[in-house]
């Protein structure tokens, strides 16, 4: 009895193996999937350049102050809008002497002076500022100027804003080309360029390398996944935006209140989507367009990004 009551109170040399071997493979397989995880962030650090918008950024008096502060968190660039007040000389002395990339502009007027507007006055103010956009991308040093193509509603019907849109933009096209900058066009609430098929038939329509998708992630959870998007837009893809989506706050407080997610607490698969970019071989740029704030709220979106990239 008293060699029993021994036995069973300390591992036999057997157990003692057999508990090393099982110990052994667990160690391995934590190190193993560290490994995997640190391995998908250097990836995603490589495919992905981070950047933010210029209103995001509610710290610093100076240009020069809110290009360092964001250069500092280790954001890789930022957007800035156009047309816009500033002065040319200010944002170049920012960006070079900070070492912060502009790589890309938005649109400042697109929403006001639509492509797409029953007035001709208006669509010709929209051209002209989409004229500018371009320009100052160039002077900036920016590749792309971010457009709302089109908008949709009852004063202008869907094929009003198909047909319109396209014609202002063939318009900007030859500038586009000789300034070696792109068209991103954005996909938004618009009522307009619904699905992913519908924009890259809306994109290629143009025949010209000088325009293509400025892809927003977050903007088609509310209809879709962000994922097939990526697949079918694949190559046309010239830019990215960043944000978040919940269906579930979107059900309990309404469609707009959907955005308020933060990144990586919605419904966007970020690993499907980091995959789906990967399929298409996609690497550029990526700015989050997410409410703003001081170094703290900035300092926590870049983190965020960091792990949704990494997913």
């Amino acid at each position: 009895m008293k060699d029993h009551v021994t036995m069973n109170a300390s591992p036999t040399s057997v157990d003692r193996r057999k508990f090393l071997k099982t110990a052994g493979v667990a160690v391995a397989a934590a190190t193993g999937s560290l490994a995997m995880r640190h391995a998908a962030a250097q990836e995603s650090s490589k495919m992905l350049r981070k950047a933010v918008k210029i209103g995001m950024v509610r710290q610093g008096k100076t240009l020069k102050e809110k290009f360092q502060l964001v250069k500092d968190l280790g954001y890789d660039g930022i957007e800035l809008n156009s047309p816009n007040r500033l002065d040319p000389d200010e944002v170049l002395r920012a960006r070079d002497d900070v070492g912060l990339a502009i790589p890309g502009v938005v649109d400042s007027v697109h929403w006001r002076d639509t492509l797409s507007h029953q007035d001709a006055a208006v669509r010709a103010k929209g051209l002209a500022g989409l004229k500018q956009a371009l320009r100052d991308a160039k002077l900036y040093g920016a590749s792309t100027v971010l457009l709302v193509p089109a908008v949709v509603n009852q004063d202008v019907s869907y094929d009003q804003a198909y047909e319109r849109s396209q014609l202002e933009i063939r318009k900007a096209l030859p500038l586009a080309e000789e300034l070696g900058v792109g068209i991103a066009v954005e996909n938004v609430w618009n009522h307009f360029l619904l699905s992913p098929l519908e924009e890259a038939r809306y994109l290629d329509e143009f025949d010209s390398p000088s325009i293509g998708a400025h892809f927003d992630v977050g903007n088609v959870v509310a209809f879709g996944w962000p994922e097939q998007w990526i697949r079918i837009l694949g190559k046309r893809i010239l830019k990215l935006d960043i944000k978040e989506y919940s269906r579930k706050i979107q059900n309990e407080q309404g469609m707009y209140k959907g955005f308020s997610a933060k990144l990586g607490d919605g419904d966007v698969n970020w690993s499907a989507v980091m995959q789906a970019l990967r399929e298409v071989g996609y690497q550029g740029w990526a700015t989050a367009e997410v409410a703003g704030g001081g170094r703290k709220r900035l300092q926590d979106i870049a983190q965020r990004m960091d792990r949704c990239f990494a997913a």
